[in-house]
């Protein structure tokens, strides 16, 4: 699953950076800033954080979104409390048939721009997070589906979203081993020839819709780091700041340099 991402500002704009137009860019840091918005170093999904996605109405100029998916049909802010914090995450393979997803995975797919996620590893009893990142710290695309809800209560309007996964490489599956959970998942992680078609195929037929479900697929191991980092929830959580994603050795593991150790992840 992914339920805690590494999204700095910079990182989040990384997509509007590529047209080069300083301009643009020093004026969506500027409403973004107004907006309160902050870099977010470590932040759960649970928190409903707002991050920057890219639209297919919108693919380079990124609007401000709510994590945690709202059905556009949801009745009324009752039942949007209640559906929230089930919503983090789509799964892929299904989110064509699931009732919640279906409207927005033909029509609102988006893209999510992060330094990299934060997943747990089960290990006697414990669990222990692990930052995962790319190799060569570039930026991940991650795919995910939007929708706006309005609160007919209040007239509000929410954008909001889910991060889509898949089924986790060898890389997942040693860390995140939930005996909870079937089998590990990983979030969809374009590569840069998936994202375009991603944001902008249209879904009108099976030849469609297969089309975008052939995207979903595990990201390439040997294009992943990953190492521990401090504790991200309870009473010792690091919290939002910059050490978050900072390697952090716990005693009760294996050696990571170790050849033979348990997880041998690197």
């Amino acid at each position: 699953m992914c339920y805690d991402v590494k999204a700095r500002l910079y990182t989040q704009l990384n997509r509007a950076k590529s047209l080069n137009d300083k301009k643009k860019i020093k004026e969506i840091v500027e409403k973004l800033r107004e907006m309160g918005a902050e870099d977010l170093f470590h932040c759960s999904g649970f928190e409903h954080p707002a991050i920057l996605i890219y639209t297919k109405e919108h693919p380079d100029d990124p609007v401000l979104a709510r994590w945690g998916f709202v059905p556009e049909n949801t009745k009324d802010e009752t039942k949007q409390m209640a559906i929230w914090n089930k919503t983090l995450n789509a799964r892929g393979e299904d989110m064509f048939e699931t009732w919640s997803y279906k409207q927005s995975a033909h029509d609102k797919r988006c893209l999510i721009c992060v330094d990299g996620f934060y997943e747990h590893y089960h290990y006697k009893g414990k669990t222990f997070p692990y930052y995962i990142h790319n190799s060569n710290n570039e930026p991940m695309t991650l795919g995910g589906i939007w929708s706006e809800w309005e609160n007919k209560e209040t007239g509000e309007k929410l954008k909001t979203f889910s991060i889509v996964t898949t089924k986790g490489n060898d890389l997942m599956a040693r860390i995140h081993n939930n005996p909870k959970l079937d089998g590990p998942r990983m979030p969809l992680i374009l590569p840069e020839e998936a994202i375009n078609d991603w944001l902008s195929v249209e879904v009108k037929s099976e030849a469609d819709k297969k089309r975008i479900l052939d995207l979903i697929k595990p990201f390439h191991e040997k294009e992943l780091s990953a190492h521990t980092v401090r504790r991200l929830r309870g009473k010792n959580a690091v919290g939002n700041i910059p050490e978050a994603s900072n390697q952090f050795d716990y005693p009760e593991l294996p050696k990571e340099d170790s050849k033979n150790d348990e997880l041998n992840l690197f």
